[in-house]
């Protein structure tokens, strides 16, 4: 904030600095004045403890007495702003706009000027040094006002940044592994003003593209971009307004959505959604839009553990080792085909797009590396999986 500006009040100097003086000796009966009829215009004022009303009646005090001091040629002391600053922090601690806090400044000023003119009648104070006093008057008001002002934003940024801490550890605890016990959660939710869902859903995010241009997300999202791996916690994840909210705020982004969980298993949708972020940028989840794990939940299962997955593909598709790779894949892409046809080889055939004596054939060079297998239901099952897991990764091969 800049120095005070006012005018000179140089005409009618004698005059006004007379008037500051014999009003300095009733400023109590003034402050009560001032006080009474701006708070009576306020009605959500009538509400309020006795706590804000010292502190309005100090600040009032202080604001006439700063006035007087200018009228007198004293513009150096400024406890009225750090008075004034405090009232608007006030104000937005209670819950309340600045829009009451500014009408009764500016209701104070026009009953201190009433004040003003009465008193200037009988003392004889000339029109032109009223004119300046005015002037003097409606400068401050605005000095007033943004003192207020500057405590109001000062506090909201000061609650804003502790919210945001709060969330923060909210967001940790909910994510955590193990779990964080229902206490810590419910204490940590209540302090970050987050009503705790039935429902959540956790989100992985590309790190550099969400830093780079962060999404806008509604205040119910707890966000957290700047860790190593960027998140997003969304509550009643399966609501229609929550699947469109991500599906319109994420476009472009590569992201993933784990599963919908109870808020104690936020952990478990966290390493979900790692999981398919991951294989969505592999290629082994195909397409670049936004991902949902609850579509891809046997290829995440399946993809778990990839070295175990490995040892199973070999184990169980062995036979087909001893093969040329092209007639390797002919020959597995026919036998999971079989499968999934529930063994029927017409089916296999227009599926294919074969001739159904080329499938017999194929079927039973199959039966000769396989033997009964097939016939097996634990066994062909097994199969199934491992021939879908192969052909997932040999997809994957080729796209790369």
């Amino acid at each position: 904030m800049g120095a005070l500006k006012y005018p000179e009040l140089a005409a009618g100097e004698q005059h006004i600095r007379r008037t500051a003086k014999d009003l300095r000796a009733r400023i109590d009966e003034l402050g009560g004045i001032v006080l009474d009829a701006a708070l009576s215009r306020i009605p959500e004022y009538a509400r309020a403890g006795d706590d804000f009303f010292r502190a309005y009646r100090s600040a009032t005090e202080q604001a006439l007495r700063g006035f007087l001091d200018i009228l007198e040629g004293h513009t150096s002391g400024t406890t009225w702003r750090e008075a004034y600053r405090a009232i608007g922090a006030s104000e937005y601690r209670a819950g309340r706009s600045l829009d009451a806090l500014h009408t009764s400044i500016r209701v104070g000023a026009r009953m201190g000027w009433r004040q003003l003119l009465s008193f200037a009648e009988s003392d004889g104070l000339p029109i032109a040094t009223l004119g300046e006093v005015a002037d003097a008057i409606w400068a401050y008001v605005d000095d007033l006002v943004d003192a207020a002002t500057d405590g109001y934003s000062q506090a909201r940024a000061a609650e804003s940044g502790e919210l945001e801490r709060r969330r923060l550890r909210l967001l940790d605890l909910l994510v955590a592994d193990p779990p964080s016990s229902d206490e810590a959660v419910a204490g940590a939710a209540a302090a970050a003003r987050w009503p705790l869902p039935r429902q959540v859903a956790v989100v992985a995010l590309e790190r550099a593209a969400a830093q780079a241009a962060p999404p806008v997300l509604p205040p119910d999202v707890l966000v957290d971009l700047d860790r190593p791996e960027a998140l997003l916690l969304v509550p009643d994840p399966e609501s229609r307004a929550q699947v469109r909210m991500l599906v319109n705020t994420l476009r472009g982004y590569r992201a993933a959505v784990g599963p919908a969980v109870p808020y104690g298993g936020a952990g478990n949708s966290l390493r979900w959604a790692r999981r398919a972020l991951d294989l969505a940028s592999r290629g082994v989840i195909a397409g670049d839009d936004l991902v949902w794990c609850q579509d891809h939940l046997a290829l995440l299962t399946v993809f778990q553990d990839e070295v175990l997955l490995d040892c199973f593909v070999e184990r169980r598709l062995r036979p087909l080792g001893r093969l040329r790779a092209g007639q390797r894949d002919v020959l597995a892409e026919t036998l999971l085909s079989y499968l999934q046809h529930n063994m029927n080889a017409t089916a296999v055939a227009t599926g294919l797009h074969l001739h159904p004596q080329t499938v017999r054939r194929r079927l039973r060079q199959l039966d000769t590396l396989f033997g009964d297998q097939v016939q097996d239901p634990v066994q062909r099952f097994e199969l199934q999986v491992a021939l879908w897991a192969d052909r997932t990764r040999s997809a994957q091969r080729r796209a790369s």
